[in-house]
């Protein structure tokens, strides 16, 4: 679901021209074709290209007019969904990556395609009879060949637009469920109750992430990510490294509102990644910058990639409150990775970007009202003034009105049409595994797994939470690899949260569902497989492994302040005071400096391996909650501080 991903034209506009990054339009477009498989499509000219936008478009007005106005039975709207999922997910798809054949479908995919939207679209047009007939619907060898033709497309479907890793988890899952339950009930289950394909992921993706889908499809159709770059280089961009700086905040800006950690590192890093590598940064620390900056984009608070509106659905709590819960995590996130880089450009001498070269801030704020389609977005969702579809459709609205009044980069009636031909098109990856999710969470709940796991982790952990976490974590990077955000979030809610929220684990609700998110989330940059980082190393032209090891230096606040809300939800401003939650900000602040510094080794000068572990120790007390832990690492890092600084002038000297 990537809100900022380019056509050619936009590519070009983006990508400068440089030796020593991406060159040119088709170089970006070559890296998203390599490593996001939501721009591997297929290649249609003429009157079948203006047919199959038309298809989009239609697509995208149904969607939003069934998410306002659409009631009746959950399976009629759910399927007929999934079947429209199913055919413009086939126009769009090959079945292999580089198939560029100029209006070419093979007979296959179009008999594929038919017979699996064909079962959706049947159950559609018979649900009450079907419904009726219950479990007895699966006595009938038509019925039971028609769902499995269509779960089978539907997988297909997403080895083509999502990737192997979920469907290697739902193949593992479908065998375990076959081989322990009834076959007629598993296909019951699976395709004709809503605990299957149709279960909450899929429900909330045609109710509202559709809607979030088009609406940032519109946003990037006023320039708003530009503005976001042009922002961040008037904020940064004269200070030390000052163009890494400007990856980071522009990313985190981008980020917040996309869906694809790739399509971002791919769509700012044209920008920021050969300006780095201009101003002394390494290839692989530059291309690391930008896929940290980039993946800590879907945590950051208000919108979190649309997952902030799955997290209010899964956990019963309001929209606004699962957004003032990230706040901190996400600053501190985004804080790691700009102290790294400030710390980099002091430990190898580099400069900013000259002032007269910069956009000036006061040019800028002109165009602050590029941001209205978010504040009235954030405003009405927060508020619980009107449904979050309902807030959506006026957030659209709002951005159409912008979009007229600014001159330099003004929508007209055919971009509003590749807004929605591009919503339409968004959908797809998301739809299908979140499809996915479902069909995971149905085998879960069919076989009773969610109680082998948690027992098997309970066992294997001894009952200590600490070990239940580490077993965790790598589940939900495994499970995560590849997955676009929402869909991400909603098998890591339905696979790995239970397991946390356990009474023999124990840890609470909120902080269970935020960790195993981040953890889903941080996979995009975890090696072995962190598509992030290496298209992060792709524009760079950097090691892709190496990348990939920094990003997660960079990063490493994503992979300690999970543990620290798990064990104390104050950082989640849970169970917590005004007082407590300064005393939090603060503590947790330096904490991050600590850590950075030490896995930098640089503040004054280069740190000795012993300094850079008392750093880090002392980060890491500092960042637990606690007046005694605090005390600890105030003097820990004071300490260190202090050291470096009399160590740099005596050296001066």
């Amino acid at each position: 679901m990537s809100f900022w991903k380019k056509d050619k034209e936009a590519s070009g506009n983006m990508a400068p021209v440089d030796d020593v990054g991406v060159g040119t339009a088709a170089d970006v477009e070559e890296v998203m074709k390599k490593y996001d498989r939501e721009s591997n499509v297929r290649v249609w000219e003429g009157i079948p290209k203006v047919i199959i936008r038309w298809l989009m478009v239609a697509f995208s007005f149904y969607s939003i007019g069934v998410t306002l106005f659409g009631k009746g039975l959950r399976e009629v709207r759910l399927t007929r969904f999934l079947a429209m999922i199913l055919i413009i997910g086939y126009l769009n798809f090959p079945a292999k990556k580089g198939n560029t054949k100029v209006n070419h479908m093979p007979w296959y995919d179009i008999l594929i395609m038919l017979l699996g939207a064909g079962g959706f679209f049947y159950f559609s047009l018979n649900a009450k009879e079907i419904l009726m007939q219950a479990t007895k619907v699966t006595q009938n060898p038509v019925m039971v060949a028609m769902a499995i033709i269509s779960i089978l497309a539907m997988m297909e479907l997403c080895r083509r637009s999502v990737g192997l890793p979920i469907l290697c988890v739902v193949g593992a899952l479908l065998v375990y469920t076959f081989a322990n339950v009834r076959f007629g009930k598993v296909i019951y289950d699976l395709f004709y109750t809503t605990s299957g394909v149709m279960n909450t992921p899929i429900d909330v993706c045609a109710k509202y992430i559709v809607v979030f889908i088009i609406f940032g499809a519109f946003l990037e159709r006023t320039g708003i990510a530009n503005f976001f770059i042009d922002l961040a280089n008037s904020i940064a961009g004269s200070s030390a490294g000052g163009p890494a700086k400007v990856a980071v905040i522009s990313s985190a800006l981008c980020g917040m509102v996309s869906g694809s950690s790739v399509g971002n590192t791919v769509t700012t890093g044209s920008v920021t990644i050969p300006m780095m590598k201009k101003t002394g940064y390494k290839g692989e620390f530059a291309g690391a910058v930008e896929a940290a900056a980039s993946t800590g984009g879907q945590i950051m608070p208000p919108i979190m990639g649309a997952a902030a509106f799955l997290m209010a659905e899964y956990m019963g709590i309001s929209y606004g409150e699962v957004a003032l819960r990230a706040i901190l995590p996400a600053v501190l996130y985004f804080t790691g990775i700009y102290i790294a880089v400030h710390l980099e450009a002091k430990k190898l001498g580099l400069r900013g970007i000259p002032r007269e070269e910069l956009p000036k801030f006061g040019k800028l704020i002109k165009k602050i009202y590029l941001l209205a389609p978010l504040v009235v977005l954030v405003v009405l969702v927060s508020t619980n003034t009107r449904t979050m579809q309902f807030s959506a459709a006026v957030a659209i609205g709002v951005t159409i009105l912008v979009g007229i009044f600014n001159r330099d980069d003004r929508i007209t009636f055919r971009k509003c049409v590749d807004a929605l031909e591009a919503g339409g098109k968004g959908t797809i990856t998301v739809a299908v595994a979140c499809a996915m999710a479902g069909i995971v969470a149905g085998c879960i709940t069919s076989t009773g797994l969610a109680s082998k796991l948690i027992t098997a982790i309970v066992s294997v952990s001894g009952g200590h939470a600490i070990i239940a976490l580490v077993l965790t974590m790598i589940c939900c990077i495994i499970l995560g690899m590849g997955v676009p955000t929402t869909a991400n979030y909603c098998i890591m809610a339905a696979t790995c949260a239970p397991i946390l929220m356990s009474p023999e684990i124990g840890i609470p609700t909120m902080a269970a569902h935020f960790f195993v998110f981040y953890f889903g989330i941080v996979a995009d940059i975890t090696p072995p497989v962190a598509l992030a980082a290496y298209a992060g190393s792709a524009i760079a032209k950097a090691p892709p492994m190496r990348t990939a090891f920094n990003a997660t230096r960079l990063a490493i606040a994503a992979f300690i302040v999970p543990y620290i809300f798990a064990f104390s939800p104050a950082m989640l401003f849970v169970d917590t005071n005004a007082v407590e939650v300064v005393q939090i900000c603060i503590t947790a602040l330096l904490g991050i400096f600590g850590v950075a510094a030490g896995l930098g080794g640089y503040v004054y000068q280069k740190m000795s391996l012993p300094v850079r572990l008392v750093s880090i120790v002392g980060g890491l007390t500092l960042l637990y909650p606690g007046i005694f832990s605090d005390v600890i690492g105030l003097v820990l890092i004071g300490g260190t501080i202090l050291f470096q600084r009399m160590s740099a002038k005596k050296a001066a000297a």
